[in-house]
């Protein structure tokens, strides 16, 4: 336990000075837990995880390797007491259309999505989109979205990075073991200008038959989650960034009225 709680304070880069004065215990306990010479209480090992905001998931493997039983549940998104919440999620993703939203797990799985995103699986590879559809996979695939993305180049980099920062500060290795399977996808054509002005958000162009789309997306997710699944959920909304891709979500992907007939 000490070796795991060691690695977490060292990914959030604190020392054992640091930590022990954030936690407010002594350095020298700390020392000690660090190095197996003291065992601390469950509930120690629950306060350094809150200081060290360590995900659910792995403080339940601390707390087992400190010998203690885990705390925290992981329920299935179909099990009767989960109602709720896939009720707030149908509502989310129904309210955003007719702009593209997306439910994805902790590493990047497809978990729901609303009818507007349609529009970026089309002409893709069928087996890109067979459970458990990747949605990473799938935007970088040479068979998923890359020849339709306008630019690539920076839209690639963009999501690679964040793939790297997520999977350091998690600690998850499936998450590591999925960007060293993206980073090996065949790189696109052209150089990221690194000396020209950054956008004020990283836009996805997106190209239609009429014309070029694009958007940027906001991700929100459930912020007082005591459950693995509901902690590890994800709903990335994507909104347009100019008035031609407004006007077309709205005039291709209408919301049926009341009244309207099939």
């Amino acid at each position: 336990m000490g070796t795991l709680l060691r690695d977490w304070r060292q990914r959030r880069r604190l020392s054992q000075l640091e930590l022990a004065s954030q936690a407010e215990v002594s350095a020298r306990h700390l020392s000690f837990v660090e190095t197996g010479r003291s065992r601390p209480s469950r509930e120690m090992v629950l306060h350094l995880c809150e200081q060290l905001d360590v995900p659910l998931r792995e403080r339940n493997a601390l707390l087992v390797a400190g010998g203690f039983a885990p705390v925290y549940r992981q329920t299935d998104l179909d099990a009767p007491e989960m109602g709720s919440v896939r009720e707030a999620i149908d509502q989310v993703l129904k309210g955003h259309e007719p702009y593209p939203a997306v439910v994805v797990d902790r590493r990047w799985n497809l978990v729901a999505g609303n009818d507007a995103i349609l529009l970026f699986i089309q002409d893709v590879d069928p087996g890109l989109l067979e459970p458990p559809m990747n949605v990473l996979r799938l935007t970088l695939h040479p068979r998923g979205l890359p020849n339709r993305i306008v630019n690539f180049v920076e839209y690639r980099h963009h999501l690679l990075t964040r793939l790297r920062r997520e999977a350091m500060l998690t600690g998850d290795e499936g998450l590591a073991r999925l960007y060293e399977e993206l980073v090996t996808y065949p790189a696109p054509e052209g150089e990221l200008n690194i000396d020209a002005p950054p956008p004020v958000v990283m836009p996805l162009r997106l190209r239609v038959p009429d014309g070029e789309l694009s958007f940027f997306s906001t991700v929100a997710t459930f912020g007082t989650a005591v459950d693995i699944t509901i902690e590890e959920l994800a709903i990335e909304a994507f909104f347009p960034a100019d008035g031609f891709t407004a006007d077309y979500l709205r005039s291709n992907l209408r919301k049926p009225r009341s009244g309207d007939h099939d």
